[in-house]
């Protein structure tokens, strides 16, 4: 079993939050909480749908289970967020997943990009580990305490996905000349929307101490990411960001083609079972 691979056998299913488990099942956000929700719910959402892609596609069997299970995960942080939020709107998780439209999504642009190939895909994924990291680490502190309660489990999953992605890094990066090759241009590729993840929007005034303003996580992040690429003898990218403004419904190309699969079921048969 390889080094990078050990880790993620430690992420299982079983992990991925489930909305029963939420403290204060009556609890109904303000409006500003849950529109605050609604954005770290749809950045999981949206990036569990790219990494299920991978199942019986990752270059081993052995990742084919830990992507599915990262992806589990945060379909799991998806879940809770979305259901909290709906509250606020008397409107499921299954409601704001599949009968939104692209504008009224509010997702960053990272989780939108398309998987490319393995290492652009673990690029994008040490980027969204280590931040959601840091954001989770501090919003177990949030004087919402139902957010409090949905980071105190989740950071203890993306702790795993940090590590994962972390080794696949130093893994590609210090592995074959290929592999080297594809990881550097993996994280070119990614760096243009690191920006957007710490860029502080109106929402984040009116949610107050319930939420993490997102500039205060850059230090931290920056510093976490100098340790691993200096070990893995990478520089950081220096690339143009990108626009951003998926917090305001402004998204990316990818996007809408993304929700057209993910949301098809569902709307050719609303209210269906099985």
């Amino acid at each position: 079993m390889s080094e990078a691979n050990a880790s993620a056998t430690r992420i299982t299913p079983g992990n991925a939050l489930r909305p029963e488990d939420i403290a204060l099942q009556d609890a109904k956000p303000a409006d500003a909480v849950a529109r605050y929700a609604l954005g770290l719910g749809d950045d999981a959402l949206i990036l569990a749908q790219r990494l299920g892609w991978w199942i019986s596609r990752a270059p081993e069997l052995e990742e084919d289970v830990a992507l599915a299970n990262i992806a589990l995960d945060q379909i799991g942080h998806a879940r809770s967020f979305l259901t909290y939020a709906g509250r606020a709107w008397d409107r499921t998780e299954d409601d704001l997943a599949y009968f939104r439209r692209e504008p009224e999504f509010r997702s960053v642009h990272l989780v939108e990009q398309p998987n490319g190939d393995f290492a652009r895909t673990i690029a994008r994924q040490f980027v969204v580990s280590l931040y959601q990291w840091e954001l989770y680490s501090r919003l177990v502190h949030s004087s919402d305490p139902t957010l409090a309660a949905i980071a105190a489990k989740a950071v203890k999953e993306v702790d795993y996905h940090r590590d994962h992605a972390t080794q696949w890094v130093l893994r590609l990066a210090l592995g074959t000349e290929e592999s080297r090759r594809r990881m550097i241009a993996g994280l070119r590729l990614t760096w243009p929307y690191v920006e957007e993840l710490f860029t502080d929007h109106p929402l984040i005034d009116e949610v107050g101490d319930a939420g993490v303003r997102p500039s205060e996580l850059r230090a931290p992040f920056d510093d976490a990411v100098l340790t691993v690429l200096t070990e893995a003898e990478l520089d950081v990218p220096a690339v143009p960001g990108a626009t951003g403004g998926g917090r305001l419904g402004r998204h990316s190309e990818h996007l809408g083609y993304m929700l057209a699969e993910m949301q098809v079921l569902a709307r050719e048969h609303p209210g269906a079972s099985w």
